[in-house]
């Protein structure tokens, strides 16, 4: 894994947006195409704009998943994660070759089945991903599947990660909190060539600290990241904050 901190917390969506736009690039000129994952929340916001920003990717040979969706939760919310892709990212950019969205208001186990069989026909170059205040990588939470071979998963959220939804903002009291999410899985997120992690502020530096220092456990969802042979994770100082000198 490939540690940057950044140094000023306004410059690691620029910079970690930048890696990814390179990535894209790369695969572009390598193969024609390009497979992507976007991630959303609102340690995404400054990533993705400077992906918007980079006019030189040809997004017509880009194809797009993303990671999680809440299930029953209308696309007009403004929590939904299709609107926010939709409208922070797709809106944005020139036509994809094709993007596919998680639908949580069909039969979730028909549009896991239905994504699975999607993606399993795309190999992913480069994947956007956050880890949350609970440890927890896309919507995986403590105690993670590391097994199951379905790249998407229908997942129970705990209280810490729906209190962390309404801390941000994106509903206006816990009950709000939809209990019950698709999640894309460890194992699918695994087979990423490039993953591109961002994580700021201190409210995430418990989250860090236990994912990179213990060892790969199901409790710390995001401890897998050590396992992946190409990784970079992007902190800023107050997220990095309560690592050992040994790994900073």
């Amino acid at each position: 894994m490939n540690i940057h901190i950044s140094k000023n917390p306004a410059d690691l969506g620029e910079i970690s947006g930048q890696k990814a736009a390179e990535s894209i690039r790369n695969a572009i000129a390598e193969k024609g195409f390009a497979n992507v994952i976007l991630a959303t929340g609102a340690s995404q916001f400054g990533t993705l704009q400077t992906l918007i920003d980079n006019k030189d990717i040809d997004w017509s040979k880009v194809t797009m998943f993303h990671l999680d969706e809440y299930i029953g939760l209308p696309l007009s919310h403004p929590a939904s994660f299709r609107k926010y892709l939709k409208e922070r990212f797709l809106d944005q950019v020139p036509p994809l070759k094709a993007s596919y969205l998680i639908d949580g208001e069909v039969n979730p186990e028909e549009e896991c089945a239905r994504l699975g069989a999607l993606i399993q026909q795309f190999p992913i170059d480069v994947a956007l991903v956050g880890i949350g205040e609970n440890g927890h990588l896309a919507f995986n939470d403590p105690p993670a599947d590391f097994d199951t071979e379905n790249p998407y998963i229908v997942v129970n959220l705990d209280e810490p990660c729906r209190r962390q939804q309404m801390n941000e903002g994106w509903f206006p009291t816990l009950d709000d909190v939809p209990k019950q999410a698709i999640s894309m899985s460890v194992k699918q997120i695994m087979k990423t060539a490039h993953l591109i992690c961002s994580v700021p502020d201190l409210r995430k530096a418990q989250a860090v600290k236990d994912c990179l220092e213990h060892e790969v456990n199901n409790l710390y969802p995001a401890s897998i990241l050590q396992k992946h042979p190409n990784c970079s994770l992007y902190l800023d100082e107050l997220s990095a904050s309560l690592l050992s000198r040994e790994v900073r």
